[in-house]
């Protein structure tokens, strides 16, 4: 019998470099690729290898799975949750700041954190079947850190809809609102991603950064920004509605505050 891999030693994302394209694939289907503390730093140290390596000129993030990815893993030692919150935000601060065109591809619902590292990247294309939702209200949380992104991404009428009711949407409102860059037939999904890739090769790369640059030169600091979010989502997550929602969560049932009838 072959003893069970530690998970701090399982391989939970893997990268793959082809004709200048960095592969950042979410390999954690079993949790449904949930925001464990391990995957976040897995995740930064691809992302960041891919970003200084001289021959990749465009990074493509994905998921192997039926799911991109679920948000935070509820499931996880409550030790290890400062770690992954802490490597998520440089993620989502590397991902947006990236001098390097980022392309999310996804094949599979993206709730909570997962729709914010969506927000986070310069393009996202999903299958037309994706279907997303900010679920942290209905577990007694807030979606701070992933506010970042997402409130310079998405039209505020429908974020604040969305953030207020947890309401699940699908991928043509997302393309709608201003998350998603376009949506496709799941047989259409890799022609889609193919062009926008060879679009993005045939930019000149000083020029394509210099020109993100000025697009976000408005912004504030996003490191700021997540850094203040970072304290406001671990203060909920500590609340005791958090506790019972994570708790009535596990254990699939309504928490105390949702009507029972």
């Amino acid at each position: 019998m072959t003893a069970a891999t530690p998970m701090s030693r399982q391989e939970l994302v893997r990268s793959e470099v082809t004709r200048g394209i960095a592969t950042v694939t979410l390999d954690s289907p079993r949790n449904r690729n949930a925001l464990s503390s391990h995957l976040c730093s897995q995740m930064l140290a691809q992302l960041t290898a891919a970003l200084q390596d001289d021959e990749v000129r465009v990074v493509v993030v994905t998921h192997t799975g039926p799911v991109f990815c679920a948000g935070a893993d509820l499931k996880e030692d409550p030790q290890r949750k400062g770690a992954a919150a802490r490597d998520f935000c440089a993620v989502l601060e590397l991902l947006w700041t990236s001098p390097k065109p980022v392309v999310a591809r996804l094949a599979g619902p993206a709730r909570a954190g997962g729709t914010g590292l969506v927000a986070a990247c310069d393009f996202a294309v999903a299958v037309d079947t994706v279907t997303f939702a900010f679920t942290e209200v209905r577990i007694g949380v807030v979606p701070a850190v992933i506010s970042v992104p997402l409130r310079h991404r998405v039209v505020p009428h429908a974020l604040h809809r969305l953030f207020l009711t947890g309401d699940t949407f699908d991928a043509h409102h997302a393309a709608s609102i201003g998350l998603l860059s376009a949506v496709a037939p799941a047989d259409e999904l890799e022609g889609e991603i193919d062009r926008l890739v060879e679009m993005l090769l045939m930019s000149a790369p000083r020029a394509w950064t210099g020109t993100k640059q000025l697009l976000r030169s408005d912004f504030p600091s996003i490191a700021d920004e997540l850094s203040t979010m970072q304290d406001v989502s671990a203060r909920y997550f500590r609340s005791d509605e958090a506790r019972e929602g994570m708790r009535s969560f596990a254990e699939r049932r309504r928490p105390t505050w949702a009507p029972h009838s």
